[in-house]
């Protein structure tokens, strides 16, 4: 099972990578007042492919609980140390 969900989660990042390149292409399309029509069916085809592939990680267990703004918010995305690398004085001119 643990296979299966890995499998689902790679196609997931491809789908999610190839909707990004077909909503460019359609911006790309609309900017130069283009016929767009078939790269956004194609794009309503992966989302719905998208949906599907959702639903099945989640019905496996693999459910990823996205962090309200709140939670964002209070995560500590501070340095480990303050103190500036060594480099980092020495090319700082006055």
């Amino acid at each position: 099972m643990n296979n299966k969900l890995g499998e689902i989660r790679r196609k997931i990042r491809f789908l999610r990578s190839d909707m990004l390149s077909a909503e460019a292409t359609i911006r790309h399309q609309v900017n130069r007042g283009e016929d767009c029509a078939e790269a956004s069916l194609q794009l309503m085809a992966m989302r719905v492919v998208m949906l599907r592939l959702i639903a099945e990680r989640n019905r496996l267990g693999g459910e990823e609980r996205l962090l309200d703004v709140d939670e964002r918010l209070k995560l500590d995305y501070r340095a480990v140390s303050r103190k500036p690398p060594k480099g980092a004085l020495g090319r700082r001119e006055r």
